[in-house]
């Protein structure tokens, strides 16, 4: 699983969001055709937090832009290792975002 983090500047003009959103949609297309994407989706900016025994429940995420986590997908891939790979081409790196690639556990 590919979680994203950052990867947004809010003083990019509507043509560099639109072509950066491009990026976006041609990487994730290359690996739909290739069998790679499993699923995935943006999230949005808004939610709740839900926190300790009280189950305190509070506005948020209240983070760092670039500790958002903004989405995620879910890819297919031989090991972590070809995980990391398949990840270099994300368009989230542009724009000095993150990616965190973690195994999903088999419960």
């Amino acid at each position: 699983m590919y979680l994203f983090r950052g990867g947004v500047n809010p003083t990019s003009s509507p043509e560099a969001m639109q072509a950066h959103m491009q990026k976006w949609m041609q990487w994730m297309q290359t690996l739909s055709q290739n069998g790679t994407l499993v699923a995935g989706d943006p999230l949005q900016r808004t939610g709740k937090h839900v926190s300790g025994a009280k189950k305190v429940i509070s506005d948020g995420p209240y983070t760092e832009a670039k500790e958002i986590v903004g989405g995620y997908l879910v890819v297919n891939a031989n090991d972590i290792d070809h995980a990391v790979e398949i990840s270099k081409g994300c368009p989230i790196f542009d724009v000095d975002g993150s990616l965190e690639v973690r195994p999903i556990q088999q419960m």
